[in-house]
């Protein structure tokens, strides 16, 4: 493999690493919380891009509209899922939580069937985001730097939310104790509503990237992808933001990597992930920024 090659491979890499990453954030944002997986946060990838879609494609607004009012409206879905399926168990043991996560993964999944139909649809791609630039002998399209540009932005965002704002030390105060924080006078239970807010509106983020990288989106979309995303956080160190961030961009370009280096494996692409995982909770569950905490009740 020559060296043009080897960095083309990694552009694509990177740009497939900011689209884990984001998604990862809001899987770990809710676990440093609460400790749950939120198992429908890959399905709120899918609404993402559906509400961008109907915006863009079906209401002919243009991106730069559609796309953020995307990102807020699946940031309040997000809160309407906190408050209808999970505050009103937050009391209960964890496995009922989880049974929850799945129901509402499912429920979207089918309804976004139901509502959006199975067949798949052509994603609206702004042409600016098609340009190539050449950077010696290596040729990317305009995309990447996009794309690895609003991860940063976003990521840089959000440490400012969660570590210079008040609401931010709530969210950290929380991760440590809950009940000892709401003691403390904090609204738990809007400070919970809102970190939900912010991974989902990540998610949204991230959905929409995954919807231009790959122009055709359908209701199990966010399935694979969520799936992955959930392994970056682990690798990362699940409960970390930072973790979930580098986790996101090296899962991206070891799966690239792996399939150029080795293409007779490029069936397996989604098995190295799971791989990944399955060696991580062997030897290392912490993930890489990860920290052993005693369990919550």
């Amino acid at each position: 493999m020559t060296v043009s090659l080897f960095f083309q491979h990694l552009a694509n890499g990177i740009s497939l690493g900011a689209l884990y990453a984001l998604i990862a954030i809001g899987y770990t944002m809710v676990y440093g919380i609460l400790r749950l997986i939120n198992f429908a946060h890959g399905d709120i990838v899918m609404v993402a891009a559906y509400v961008a879609f109907y915006g863009a494609a079906m209401y002919a607004l243009p991106w730069w509209l559609a796309f953020p009012l995307a990102i807020l409206l699946t940031a309040g879905l997000g809160m309407i899922i906190e408050r209808a399926a999970y505050r009103p168990l937050r009391g209960v043991p964890r496995i009922q939580l989880f049974t929850s996560a799945v129901a509402v993964s499912f429920l979207l999944e089918n309804l976004g069937i139901v509502v959006f139909s199975g067949r798949p649809k052509a994603f609206p791609r702004p042409a600016f985001l098609d340009k190539p630039l050449h950077i010696g002998d290596v040729i990317i399209i305009s995309y990447t730097p996009v794309a690895v540009a609003v991860a940063l932005i976003l990521f840089g965002g959000l440490l400012y939310i969660v570590h210079r704002t008040k609401v931010g030390m709530a969210m950290r105060a929380l991760s440590k104790d809950i009940e000892t924080t709401g003691l403390m006078g904090v609204d738990t239970d809007r400070v919970i509503m809102i970190a939900f807010a912010i991974g989902s509106a990540l998610a949204a983020a991230g959905g929409i990237l995954l919807a231009i990288k790959f122009p055709q989106i359908n209701p199990l979309m966010g399935v694979v992808p969520g799936l992955k995303a959930f392994i970056a956080a682990v690798l990362g160190g699940i409960g970390n933001i930072t973790g979930a961030m580098i986790g996101g961009f090296l899962l991206g370009i070891a799966e690239i990597m792996i399939v150029a280096f080795f293409p007779q494996l490029a069936g397996y692409r989604d098995a190295f992930a799971y791989t990944i995982l399955i060696a991580l909770l062997l030897f290392r569950p912490t993930g890489l920024m990860g920290e052993v905490e005693p369990e919550k009740a």
